[in-house]
């Protein structure tokens, strides 16, 4: 029987609607009274709407959010989240403010953006959080994971100087396709290494484990657990690292995900 099953977000959790459809919660919550951990597994901070729907998914474990560099208790607060490396964040921030782009920085409980433009305030919206601008060296705390958010032509041309060796994950959402999202994260650190991170806290081997996803930064995290489960409307990373697949987001695809759980 599985002993985890770790649930992305966007495009997975929440389609278009941007909301979770009651079906699914029922879903989870059959997966968990049969004895099954349930993970959030998100590219978003550990606060505003991800907090809610982890804590729903289960309110006494650990979750993984800011694809892997927040790993929280969301009932005790603990924390196994890993910093950016000294000298990161004012790189990042030279650069942000030298080409105009919109950057966004993380701690595990707060973020901080510069740039009041249309994109960063609906990303706010869609994280459930009050918009504000702020200087970016403000953030106080440990900040674990930068974001550009940007569109799709222009996360076509980040380069080097843009990511700095950083683990790189780029994604998407359905609620704003305009956007892509690239999220930099310490080397090494990415959904995968938090998942199996997770998996070993709560003693279950990685063969046992089930990634549900639709995106490049899942892809890494079905690679590395025994069952990697691709929505239909994953991208072709997610779909090759697979080995099931099911249906659309917006058709009730993690309902049949969750559902395949409990017969594997």
């Amino acid at each position: 029987m599985l002993g985890l099953v770790c649930i992305d977000v966007d495009g997975t959790l929440v389609g278009s609607s941007g909301e979770v459809r009651e079906e699914v919660w029922d879903a989870a919550e059959r997966v968990r009274e049969a004895g099954v951990r349930l993970a959030l597994c998100s590219g978003r901070p550990a606060f505003g709407r991800a907090r809610a729907y982890a804590e729903r998914l289960d309110p006494d474990g650990w979750h993984v959010f800011q694809n892997g560099a927040s790993v929280v208790n969301v009932r005790t607060h603990e924390s196994e989240s890993a910093a950016l490396p000294a000298g990161a964040v004012p790189a990042l921030v030279e650069r942000a403010r030298l080409t105009g782009r919109v950057l966004e920085l993380y701690t595990d409980d707060d973020y901080a953006v510069e740039l009041g433009v249309d994109r960063a305030r609906r990303h706010a919206e869609l994280l459930g959080v009050p918009f504000r601008t702020r200087d970016l060296p403000s953030l106080q705390g440990r900040v674990v994971r930068a974001q550009w958010v940007l569109s799709h032509e222009d996360a076509g041309t980040l380069g080097e100087q843009d990511t700095l060796g950083l683990s790189v994950s780029p994604a998407g959402s359905p609620v704003m396709p305009d956007t892509m999202f690239v999220s930099l994260t310490r080397p090494g650190v990415d959904k995968a290494s938090a998942v199996l991170g997770v998996a070993r806290t709560y003693g279950v081997d990685a063969a046992r484990v089930m990634m549900v996803g639709d995106g490049h930064n899942d892809a890494v995290a079905m690679r590395a657990v025994g069952f990697g489960v691709a929505m239909g409307n994953a991208d072709a990373e997610a779909r090759a690292a697979a080995t099931r697949h099911v249906g659309h987001v917006d058709d009730l695809g993690l309902v049949e995900a969750l559902d395949l759980a409990l017969t594997l």
